[in-house]
């Protein structure tokens, strides 16, 4: 048994949208099951996420701490954002946010790895890199709105991000994964090893 998620599309006899934001909407399909019944599943809709794991020369990730009114949280989390542009280049979007949030750049970007966040109600797909090599950005710092007026910056080690990891102290899941596919890949193959920075993406197709 091979142990790869594989692409299926079961049959939609109707589908509907009772509601469209200003980013995403709400879909309601009637899906055909196994057995032959017919179910609704409502859904949302979502562009799509790039999330940066940026990790300095000593061995600390920068994080972002940033108000989230959904749960009523103030999250550390690092630096992410929408894919805005349909078809728009991840790795773009990743170095974007990445100067927008924390005006840093980096020489050195791989994909730490891909994941849907809550499939069972959203299709977003969100792509966590990788980002090394760490220096400040040229140029003036972006003009901050909204929520990310308020927010703090921070770089905290690796071993101290686990431990408040495994503690239940940070929740947010890139985050949380993030961290934890870093730990994993040293373990492994080692960072080297992981895939290039333009490697495909079936979930979120785009263009080099």
């Amino acid at each position: 048994m091979t142990i790869k998620d594989t692409r299926e599309e079961w049959e939609i006899r109707a589908t509907e949208t009772p509601f469209t934001g200003n980013k995403t909407s709400v879909r309601t399909d009637e899906v055909v099951m196994p057995d032959g019944s017919v179910v609704r599943r409502d859904y949302q809709v979502h562009p799509g996420s790039v999330a940066v794991l940026a990790l300095d020369e000593e061995d600390r990730v920068l994080l972002i701490n940033q108000y989230r009114h959904p749960v009523r949280h103030k999250l550390w989390e690092i630096p992410a954002g929408l894919l805005d542009v349909p078809g728009e280049n991840p790795l773009h979007a990743a170095q974007r946010e990445l100067y927008e949030e924390a005006h840093v750049k980096a020489e050195d970007w791989r994909v730490l790895t891909d994941v849907y966040t809550t499939p069972g109600g959203c299709d977003e797909a969100v792509r966590i890199f990788l980002a090394r090599e760490l220096s400040e950005a040229d140029g003036e710092r972006f003009a901050a709105e909204h929520e990310e007026t308020d927010m703090e910056h921070a770089r905290v080690p690796v071993d101290e991000l686990v431990r408040r990891i495994l503690a239940g102290d940070v929740h947010n899941n890139c985050l949380v994964v993030g961290v934890l596919a870093l730990v994993a890949a040293r373990g492994g193959d080692g960072l080297d090893a992981l895939r290039p920075a333009d490697a495909p993406w079936p979930a979120r197709p785009f263009e080099s």
